[in-house]
């Protein structure tokens, strides 16, 4: 069977994701979460080594089910991509958005940064109005009094309307709580009343004219006031999925095609785009956040937010966000390739010192010339080339990257460069893999460099990056 776009592409639906079930009675829960929230560290603590790896089907983009117990359940953790949002502008978006509709997990955990709540907000405040069954996670609860940020859960709880739980990951004890909130939420008698994004009033009118005939024509099988934003907007990716999930009959129906054109009539008066469209959910969903977390969040050092807001005025402006992140940049590559030398000198050294004692070797062994050549001049030596020339830089590179992410500067650049890589259809996330593709062709192109030399067997006299100096 061939390669075709129907095979690998974007027709290929994301919920036929098969969830492996050790019995019936087994419960489905949907791990969701920013990256770096700690997501990952809480499915492993749950599950331990009970986890079955793979790929969703038609993406390279991998998922891990595993299986944990508490006292009332038996669960099946599905640790979805980490996504910002559910608006599906990139392929890990629409897998999380459309498993957690179309995938009919019994309950959403939703893992939060507990020393950036109100960030982490905009991904819940968008998966409650999905699901109604919805747990907040807030994890990293030391980091956040190590930071002296102090959380008032209970009151977060009561404002979203949903259960809300503070976990530190690494202390597999504190995920008792999240255990008993699964077996709370996912009882049949369990009610919640998840707070609403309150959207401008032309969006609210629309959505109030189409509301009752979607939840008409859909049985209740999803959330009818979702579905009337997604429908509003034109969303093109949300559309495929509903095909295969309501049948083409549903977007087909004369009735819901009149009153979806007759909003969207009404909504063009004040929303004529969909950029206007955007930024108006957007403005929503962060003001929403801001209410909710407020009064939540305490800090102690009054100093920490002021530090934050200071450094991304700085790392993301306009007039300084470009200079500061082509000097970091710049200061990266300059350690990359400089710093590389002494330790490309040394291991060339070494290496190649290895290699005329294996000449010696043969020769005392009276090997004929052909398996020399073979195995010391052709296999070993070219193996000792790339590990000369290309180990050091990427030693250097991938752990100054790794502090970068730490310190929250690769989210800043990706954001600066979205813009830009737009006119080239693509996004701000892919500025990691071009910085590593940059670094990748400066070293192949001293390896061929490195490969001229090879006669001279005295390596070290050329520094492999000393053509920049």
């Amino acid at each position: 069977m061939g390669l075709t776009n129907q095979s690998i592409g974007m027709h290929t639906l994301d919920s036929d994701l098969v969830v492996v079930k050790k019995h019936p009675s087994d419960k489905v829960i949907a791990l969701a979460g920013n990256p770096n929230v700690g997501k990952s560290t809480i499915f492993n603590a749950l599950t331990g080594m009970n986890q079955h790896t793979g790929n969703w089907p038609g993406k390279t983009v991998s998922n891990a089910q595993g299986h944990c117990e508490s006292e009332k359940n038996s669960y099946i953790m599905v640790d979805i991509p980490g996504t910002y949002s559910l608006m599906a502008h990139s392929a890990e978006e629409e897998i999380a958005r459309n498993f957690i509709c179309f995938g009919e997990p019994d309950a959403v955990v939703v893992v939060c940064d507990a020393t950036c709540l109100e960030r982490n907000m905009n991904l819940v405040l968008q998966t409650m109005e999905i699901s109604s069954r919805v747990i907040v996670c807030v994890n990293l609860m030391d980091e956040a009094r190590r930071k002296k940020i102090r959380l008032n859960l209970p009151l977060l709880s009561r404002r979203l309307g949903v259960p809300v739980i503070g976990t530190s990951a690494r202390k597999k004890s504190s995920l008792d709580a999240l255990l008993h909130a699964l077996d709370q939420i996912t009882s049949p008698a369990c009610e919640t009343h998840p707070a609403r994004i309150h959207y401008p009033k032309t969006i609210e009118h629309a959505v109030r004219m189409i509301e009752p005939l979607i939840e008409e024509k859909t049985g209740g099988r999803l959330n009818s006031r979702w579905l009337s934003l997604r429908l509003l907007c034109q969303d093109s990716s949300l559309l495929r999925e509903l095909s295969g999930c309501l049948g083409n009959d549903f977007l087909r129906d004369p009735e819901l095609l009149r009153g979806i054109t007759l909003a969207r009539k009404q909504l063009s008066r004040d929303i004529s785009s969909r950029e206007q469209w955007d930024d108006a959910v957007a403005g929503a969903i962060v003001s929403t956040a801001e209410k909710l977390c407020k009064d939540v969040i305490t800090y102690e050092n009054t100093s920490y937010r002021k530090l934050d807001f200071t450094a991304d005025r700085l790392l993301t402006s306009r007039m300084t966000g470009f200079p500061v992140m082509l000097l970091m940049l710049a200061l990266i590559f300059w350690i990359t390739i400089y710093g590389a030398n002494y330790p490309s000198a040394l291991l060339s050294d070494g290496l190649f010192f290895i290699q005329d004692r294996l000449t010696d070797l043969f020769q005392w062994l009276h090997a004929p010339d052909w398996l020399h050549g073979l195995l010391v001049l052709g296999l070993y030596r070219v193996l000792a080339w790339v590990v000369s020339v290309m180990l050091p830089p990427m030693a250097i590179f991938f752990p100054l990257f790794t502090l970068l992410e730490d310190a929250g500067y690769l989210p800043r650049i990706a954001y600066n460069l979205d813009k830009p890589f737009h006119c080239c259809h693509a996004c701000g996330k892919q500025a990691l893999t071009m910085c590593m593709g940059f670094l990748s062709a400066i070293a192949l192109r001293f390896f061929f460099g490195f490969f001229s030399f090879v006669e001279s067997r005295r390596l070290y006299e050329f520094p492999l990056f000393g053509q920049f100096k």
